[in-house]
């Protein structure tokens, strides 16, 4: 009976021995815990930037038009194309002003032979008051006739380039080059310009573009503020956003501030003018333009995706010391280098956080972190 109850007390021991053994194990070390990548806060220096939503227009848009009466006889070009300054672009009926030219032409030569009639004339009148043969008001007439010749030839001069003026007018040209819009007044129809100008069409000089918007005057003031601290905002290479990503990537520069902020809407207009060398910007579409408002030399930087929002606000779970996850509170700034976001307050330079599977994990528990390399390396 006594043998029995020993080899019963054996057999417990024997298997309680290594569950003990593994429990002990299990306490020591962290092969257990989960495995959570974190990473170090990012020290960078950084440009904030504000959106402003904008607008563009053309560098330059002018008006092509008729200024003489006449039938349009040809239409030169094709709506929507790219036309070269001095491309001809319309031509108008010109019996009419030919007719003005010859007319003023030999209105000229006639004036002429007056005045080299005149000139002998009072030349002759002249001597022959030397000897007593006219009177002095003879004189007078005769140099008068003179002055009246002299006259009619400037006359003449001024209508020959008045009709040679309108001439060229009915030879329509592109005032500039550029897109050009379609015709308002289609070949045969009668355009009655001479009185006042007709638009016939407009040419838009998108070489370059405008970009249009308004700047609330606290971001104004800080950008002065900047200037005062001579922190230089790059306001030459401003980076204009698209609601959707065009083949090629714009900047602008500054080129217009208004000289008075808007007292109805506390708001300064400003320009940004943006080349376009591949004409793929056109006036009237919007844009959203970054303007750089404050320079951070030290800002400390975390992953966008890494932060959370509950009902207190903007959080993320660091790492004590002993790799126990914390809720933190954190206020935070502007996105920087496309994924990284500023936090003002709640971190420290050296701290870390848990970078993804914030599901996975609550405050208080303790992981086993896996650090992750950072776009930056810290400073």
């Amino acid at each position: 009976m006594k043998a029995t109850h020993i080899t019963v007390f054996l057999l417990s021991l024997a298997i309680l021995l290594p569950a003990c053994g593994d429990r002990h194990k299990d306490a020591g070390t962290d092969d257990n815990l989960p495995k959570v990548n974190v990473a170090t806060v990012t020290i960078d220096s950084v440009t904030v930037h504000k959106d402003y939503p904008a607008y563009l227009s053309a560098f330059n848009t002018t008006d092509v038009v008729c200024r003489v009466n006449g039938q349009i006889l040809t239409l030169d070009y094709k709506a929507g194309s790219r036309v070269k300054e001095g491309q001809i672009l319309f031509t108008i009926e010109s019996t009419k002003y030919r007719d003005a030219l010859a007319q003023a032409q030999a209105q000229l030569q006639d004036a002429r032979s007056q005045y080299e009639y005149a000139t002998q004339h009072y030349a002759a009148l002249k001597k022959a008051l030397e000897s007593d043969a006219v009177s002095r008001m003879e004189v007078k007439q005769g140099a008068s006739a003179v002055e009246q010749a002299e006259a009619a030839i400037k006359s003449a001069e001024a209508a020959i380039s008045e009709a040679q003026t309108n001439l060229a007018y009915c030879t329509i040209r592109a005032p500039q080059s550029g897109l050009i819009t379609t015709n308002t007044i289609d070949p045969g129809s009668y355009c009655g310009g001479e009185g006042n100008p007709v638009r016939l069409a407009t040419i838009y000089d998108d070489s370059k573009v405008f970009a249009n918007f308004t700047v609330d005057d606290a971001s104004y003031l800080k950008m002065i503020a900047e200037e005062k601290k001579d922190a230089m905002l790059d306001l030459k290479h401003v980076p204009i956003v698209f609601s959707e990503k065009l083949a090629h990537d714009y900047t602008g520069e500054i080129s217009y501030l208004a000289p008075a902020i808007n007292t109805s809407t506390g708001s300064l207009p400003v320009q940004c003018t943006i080349q376009n060398p591949y004409g793929e910007l056109k006036p009237g579409m919007y844009v959203t333009v970054a303007l750089p408002t404050e320079n951070i030399p030290d800002a400390i930087l975390v992953k966008d995706a890494s932060l959370g929002t509950d009902q207190r606000g903007r959080y993320l779970y660091t790492l004590t010391d002993s790799n126990t996850v914390a809720y933190t509170p954190v206020t935070v700034g502007s996105l920087a280098n496309d994924s990284m976001r500023i936090v003002t307050s709640g971190l420290e330079r050296n701290s870390r956080y848990v970078t993804e599977a914030m599901l996975k994990v609550r405050n208080g528990m303790k992981i086993s972190p896996v650090d992750i390399r950072q776009t930056k390396s810290n400073r």
